[in-house]
C-alpha cells in the first residue's frame, strides 16, 4: 500500500497470447470489489515477455500465470488482494465456503 494513500493493482498480460479481455475482466472484477480501497487498476501490455500474466500491488507479486501455473479464479485474486490491502475487511460469499 502506498505511504498514507490507496493502492494501484497492476495486471500485466501478454497480448500475443490473446490476454487482454481476460485482465479486463479481471480489472473490473477487482474495481468492484475495492471501490474504496484502490487508487487505481492499470492494464499493462508485455510486449517484450510472452506468456506473461501477473499481478502486483506495488513490488508484492500478487499472482504469477507460470509459477501458480495457471489463471486464478477470482475469488482467489480477491482475497490475496484484500489480504494485501485490507485484511480486516469481510468479502461477503467470497470468504464462504464452497
Amino acid at each position: 500500500m502506498k505511504e498514507g494513500g490507496l493502492s494501484s493493482v497492476q495486471i500485466s498480460y501478454c497480448p500475443a497470447c490473446g490476454w487482454m479481455l481476460r485482465a479486463g475482466w479481471f480489472a473490473q472484477e477487482i474495481l468492484s470489489s475495492f471501490t474504496n480501497e484502490l487508487e487505481s487498476v492499470v492494464l499493462q501490455p508485455a510486449k517484450e515477455q510472452p506468456g506473461l500474466f501477473q499481478v502486483r500491488i506495488g513490488d508484492d507479486l500478487i499472482w504469477c500465470r507460470k509459477k501458480e501455473k495457471g489463471f486464478p479464479q477470482v475469488k482467489e485474486l480477491k482475497k490475496r488482494i484484500r489480504d494485501k490491502i485490507c485484511p480486516q475487511r469481510d468479502l461477503g460469499h467470497v470468504d464462504r465456503s464452497d
